[in-house]
């Protein structure tokens, strides 16, 4: 079992908490994810780790209440614990030194690279960031990773905060100015990243992205997880979840995203009616 030693409301439908899983923070690295349960016949739901401590024992996880399962862990405190957390999963993403990166996330998807950030950071490299969000209540993270980032750009789609539009607006400025990168690493909303993708392509920068299909098992025995990378099918949960996004089909990756939205949603609705116990 693993206690939940913090529990914070970052904004309004996103919480924050960090849990007691000692094994699982000191084999943690940047771009892999965790499976949780909060119960002994409950969903499993992946989530990619956000930050860990070796020392503490612990896993920082940032979720977005979307479905019946995270609904569930938002009600969750302090002192409760889950039934698994299991991780490290997923191939850690491949960090370069010497490169000139460029970071851009994009709501919850801030969460993921964050820890990109840092660890590049931590290496010396070059790292630019732009976030962005629906408006600043949804941001997350800034002063962590502003404390990081040699450049640092905050993009809200109402203009309630930092510069108005979205972060594909932001990425066609720096390059039309001029700025090089060896590389973009983008997580974020599929739509998100396909756009970033299509710009990056077209100035020949490698660009990573983050898979976070369907996903039960977490170990490529389902084939829940399934995407199309260069005319291949891969496995989000043993193939990546990072891959060349010049090369994913995002058209086939949003197709199947929405494959379940109703049942989803019927259970979520379940959920909040107190049903869920059925």
């Amino acid at each position: 079992m693993n206690k939940i030693l913090k529990k914070e409301k970052v904004n309004p439908n996103t919480y924050l908490m960090e849990i007691l899983a000692p094994k699982v923070a000191k084999a943690a690295n940047p771009g892999q994810f965790i499976i949780f349960r909060t119960t002994k016949d409950g969903e499993r739901v992946p989530l990619t780790i956000a930050d860990y401590d070796e020392k503490a024992g612990s896993v920082t996880i940032i979720f977005q209440v979307v479905g019946a399962t995270t609904l569930e862990l938002s009600n969750m405190n302090v002192n409760d614990e889950l039934e698994t957390f299991v991780g490290p999963l997923g191939v850690a993403t491949h960090l370069n030194p010497k490169n000139r990166v460029l970071c851009i996330g994009g709501g919850v998807g801030t969460a993921v690279i964050y820890p990109v950030i840092k660890k590049l950071s931590t290496m010396g490299a070059h790292v630019d960031v732009i976030i962005g969000a629906r408006s600043k209540e949804y941001i997350i993270l800034e002063e962590e990773i502003k404390s990081l980032a040699n450049n640092f750009v905050i993009t809200t789609d109402d203009g309630s905060y930092g510069k108005k539009g979205f972060v594909t607006d932001r990425l066609k400025e720096l390059l039309e100015s001029g700025e090089k990168y060896d590389e973009v690493i983008t997580i974020g909303p599929l739509i998100m990243m396909k756009f970033i993708c299509a710009i990056t392509k077209e100035y020949g920068i490698k660009t990573s992205v983050s898979m976070n299909p369907i996903m039960v098992d977490g170990t490529g025995m389902c084939g829940g997880c399934r995407i199309n990378v260069g005319g291949e099918t891969k496995y989000a949960c043993v193939d990546g979840p990072d891959f060349d996004g010049h090369l994913v089909d995002f058209d086939n990756a949003l197709i199947r995203q929405g494959a379940y939205k109703d049942q989803e949603a019927k259970q979520y609705d379940k959920c909040k009616g107190g049903l869920f116990s059925e």
